[in-house]
């Protein structure tokens, strides 16, 4: 190839490139591991391997002329893994709390959780995320809606997004981190909000906002005050 070629060449674009921490929280076998291999390989494994200490997973994906790489910290939820919350949760800009829709007791078991996660990083977006969708619809519907009802509260208290989603079925797995990217950006998002109950839930707009402080000091989902503070929460640059 001559010089004269050469010269005619384009210099490729430079790209801006932002990695972003997010941490999954949530109590063992709520299906932390399984959402995050889903998300970042599109593999389902139905044969449950217990995370002993903490997983990491990255996945690149394209916001207009930024690559965003999700770096995802999946912390074991046996309580012996609770000194290695901190690798979940520190530098974290969105923390991921999971329960399982039909197994209530990990739902009260959020309000521990988020209580160990703000003490160690009281600025990432909390996102409340019910799994195992697709096992929780063939449920009792009083039992459905009971759920439905206290994981609403539980969002409001903790201005956090809720999603009811399915590994098995990829049932707004997606979504959940579209929504983070969101929150973190301050950007606007389109999917439609699902709000019926009965339905996998999909609630985001008015919650998460960085307008918004996400708790107090005092405040954990069993919290009776529901009122909303001012935060001085930094967007992820």
């Amino acid at each position: 190839m001559s010089y004269s070629d050469h010269k005619h060449k384009q210099i490729p674009d430079v790209k801006n490139q932002v990695e972003i921490q997010v941490g999954l929280v949530g109590d063992a076998q709520v299906g932390k591991t399984s959402l995050m291999v889903k998300y970042v390989q599109n593999i389902f494994d139905e044969e449950y391997t217990q995370t002993l200490g903490v997983n990491f997973l990255k996945r690149k994906i394209n916001l207009r002329s930024t690559d965003i790489i999700f770096s995802l910290m999946d912390l074991g939820g046996q309580r012996e893994f609770i000194n290695m919350l901190p690798l979940a949760s520190v530098g974290s800009s969105a923390i991921i709390f999971l329960f399982d829709l039909t197994r209530p007791e990990t739902l009260d078991s959020v309000k521990e959780w988020y209580r160990q996660v703000y003490g160690l990083n009281d600025l990432a977006i909390p996102i409340l995320v019910g799994t195992k969708y697709d096992l929780f619809i063939d449920m009792d519907p009083e039992y459905q809606k009971q759920i439905n009802k206290t994981a609403r509260e539980y969002s409001h208290v903790m201005n956090a997004p809720l999603v009811f989603s399915s590994t098995a079925k990829s049932i707004n797995i997606q979504k959940i981190f579209k929504i983070a990217l969101s929150k973190i950006f301050n950007l606007t998002l389109t999917i439609p909000e699902i709000t019926h109950t009965g339905d996998p839930l999909l609630i985001y707009r008015d919650v998460g906002n960085q307008n918004k402080n996400m708790h107090s000091k005092s405040r954990t989902p069993s919290s009776s005050s529901t009122s909303q503070t001012k935060s001085k929460r930094t967007p992820v640059a």
